[in-house]
């Protein structure tokens, strides 16, 4: 082998089974793909590139995708073939997967959702079904036996006619609503709820097999522990590392957290949302401060507070309270057409509102509980288009 083995390739453009093929061609030849997504902004897709190139061959490793990263400076997990691989099996017995089922995703390559399907799926042997655009359509999923998405994929799935071959459905990215499990089991599709993170992959799992008892439990070969709230997690399916600072992800020897509150009654796991505030999307995990930061690089912007308000279907929605510069009056088009030179797509905010002087503590930080409460009221001007 080279000595340069090892090197992060970005893998951007064409049809996404055409980027697959690419992508799986990269890992053949020792090398670590990393999938970019069309709807990034070149900028960013570019800060993306600088990043993966600045890291240098990277040994061992064998998968990397983007998370929450802050302006030019993106963040990539790094994990190794074994790190996924190790998790195949459990994943395959809880969906009843096997060489003759076909996948169909609901997300493009560039997530680390699809990414890991696509891994499974090329080890497997199984066939794979990927949305021809952004959003995988029931036609296009007519020869699906399984599926792998989101609750809201899953939902658009069923809305528009359950494929006639599907069975299963492993479901992550958000929280499960029964409802939507009731729905698709009616429909003779059965779900397999998880909660994960990029960092972390598998942590728990609800397979609903039993009704009495719902809820997430360990997924086989991870432990959990819950300190002062927090979750921490011991797996072998972790990432190796973060290129671009250590974002979400904590160590404590071998466990590890990306800071969600969570309690363990028995082997029973309810998370109660992030310590830091982050927030949980269809598809993403966004950090506030990450979104903060670009906002106060936009002309007219002094500060910015950003959290998540509740949206059914879809996690929550990135909201930003932004402290504009005497006399100027941004409007939402154009601090949108900032923040996508800056952030990716699941990181702009879908809910603007504008103060000229936000309310702070008394050492001068932004009082981020006072700010929401005043949203929530309806005390807070919104954007004008």
């Amino acid at each position: 082998m080279t000595t340069d083995a090892g090197r992060i390739v970005p893998l951007r453009g064409g049809a996404p089974a055409e980027l697959v093929r690419r992508a799986l061609e990269v890992r053949a030849a020792g090398d670590v793909p990393l999938l970019g997504d069309d709807r990034w902004s070149d900028p960013y897709w570019r800060a993306v590139c600088d990043r993966a190139s600045a890291a240098g061959p990277q040994p061992g490793q064998a998968w990397a995708t983007t998370t929450s990263g802050t302006t030019g400076t993106p963040r990539i997990v790094l994990r190794t073939a074994g790190s996924w691989a190790g998790s195949f099996a459990p994943v395959a017995q809880l969906l009843g997967a096997g060489p003759d089922d076909v996948l169909a995703l609901a997300s493009p390559p560039a997530s680390s959702l699809s990414l890991f399907s696509i891994a499974h799926a090329a080890a497997a042997g199984f066939g794979l079904i990927l949305p021809s655009r952004h959003v995988l359509t029931a036609g296009e999923a007519q020869d699906a036996t399984l599926f792998h998405g989101t609750p809201n994929g899953l939902r658009r799935l069923l809305d528009d006619g359950r494929p006639p071959r599907l069975r299963a459905a492993l479901v992550g990215g958000a929280s499960l609503d029964p409802a939507l499990r009731e729905r698709a089991t009616a429909l003779g599709v059965r779900v397999v709820s998880y909660y994960g993170a990029a960092e972390l992959s598998f942590v728990a799992v609800d397979d609903g097999t039993d009704p009495e008892q719902p809820g997430l439990r360990a997924f086989p070969g991870v432990a959990l522990e819950v300190r002062d709230e927090v979750l921490w997690v011991r797996s072998p399916y972790l990432a190796s590392s973060t290129l671009g600072g250590s974002g979400a992800l904590h160590r404590d020897g071998v466990w590890a957290t990306v800071g969600d509150r969570a309690r363990l009654d028995g082997a029973r796991l309810s998370l109660l949302g992030r310590s830091d505030d982050a927030i949980l999307t269809a598809a993403a995990t966004v950090i506030p401060s990450d979104v903060e930061e670009a906002l106060r690089l936009v002309d007219d912007i002094t500060d910015a507070v950003v959290f998540g308000l509740p949206n059914d279907g879809v996690g929550e929605l990135v909201t930003a309270v932004v402290e504009a510069r005497p006399c100027a009056r941004p409007t939402r088009a154009e601090l949108r057409a900032a923040v996508s030179r800056l952030l990716p797509p699941s990181h702009h905010p879908r809910r603007w509102f504008i103060v000229d002087e936000l309310p702070r503590t008394t050492t001068g930080k932004a009082a981020r509980a006072a700010v929401i409460e005043r949203v929530r009221a309806g005390e807070v001007a919104t954007l004008a288009p």
